[in-house]
């Protein structure tokens, strides 16, 4: 009987160690958040390697046209266009410059999407167009979420809005084994900024990075067992642990 009870509290203890605290996957579990620090507010700033749409338009069609000119290609050999105009992108270059139709190079790295149509309507009206409308868009918005989760990968998001739950969201949640506190790389004045978010808490809500920005990477790292067992056959540990039991029994057995 003293043998069997041994066997018991064996596999009872093997059980209970394998096992993962709730507390440690469950989602929004500490803290009160002070909701007069939460805010809805996001501001896109541009940064160098941002592809944007700028679209101008005003009552008077023929003054707007100069500056919004269409892309196309033109055959080699017939010099004819190919395909359909599409509207003119503009590459924000390293130190935060675009070369704008007629206007010339204007720094709008740095800014605002606010901050950056204040600067063109200051340029255009009223010596080339009177009171004009415009639009600014990243046509390569795009986040990137890594490590454990179920689908990595970069995801385009075309209304330049997205949360950090919506990031994880898009990647298919965090595996069981993801370490809940998760990272964010985001570069910041030609730096390297790493900001750590904990997603067992509702801080995450007044976080700096609650709202993603364009190029920010996300990563989940694994937890300790998974990354022991990366460069293994995942069933080695089970496997080791069955073991172990079948040699316990015989020598408890055999005494």
């Amino acid at each position: 009987m003293q043998k069997v009870k041994s066997i018991v509290l064996l596999l009872i203890i093997t059980i209970f160690t394998s096992c993962v605290s709730k507390k440690k996957i469950v989602y929004f579990q500490n803290d009160q958040i002070d909701q007069s620090k939460f805010s809805n507010s996001y501001k896109t700033i541009f940064k160098p390697d941002d592809l944007l749409q700028i679209t101008i338009s005003a009552l008077d069609i023929d003054a707007v046209k100069p500056f919004n000119l269409p892309a196309v290609s033109y055959a080699t050999t017939t010099n004819s266009v190919i395909g359909t105009p599409r509207q003119q992108l503009y590459l924000v270059d390293n130190d935060g410059y675009i070369d704008f139709p007629v206007l010339g190079r204007l720094q709008i790295g740095g800014l605002t999407r606010q901050e950056a149509i204040d600067l063109l309507i200051e340029k255009l009206d009223p010596d080339y167009i009177k009171s004009p409308t415009i639009i600014i868009r990243i046509s390569n918005f795009s986040v990137t979420v890594l490590g454990d989760v179920k689908l990595p990968g970069t995801y385009t998001i075309p209304n330049e809005r997205i949360t950090i739950l919506q990031a994880v969201g898009l990647a298919g949640d965090l595996n069981i084994s993801g370490v809940r506190n998760i990272q964010v790389k985001r570069e910041e004045n030609g730096q390297i900024k790493t900001y750590e978010v904990d997603l067992k808490s509702n801080n995450l809500f007044i976080s700096p990075v609650y709202y993603l920005q364009q190029n920010d990477i996300v990563y989940v790292e694994p937890n300790y067992a998974r990354s022991q067992s990366a460069s293994a056959n995942q069933n080695a540990g089970l496997f080791i642990s069955i073991a172990g039991v079948l040699i316990s029994i015989i020598t408890l057995i055999s005494r």
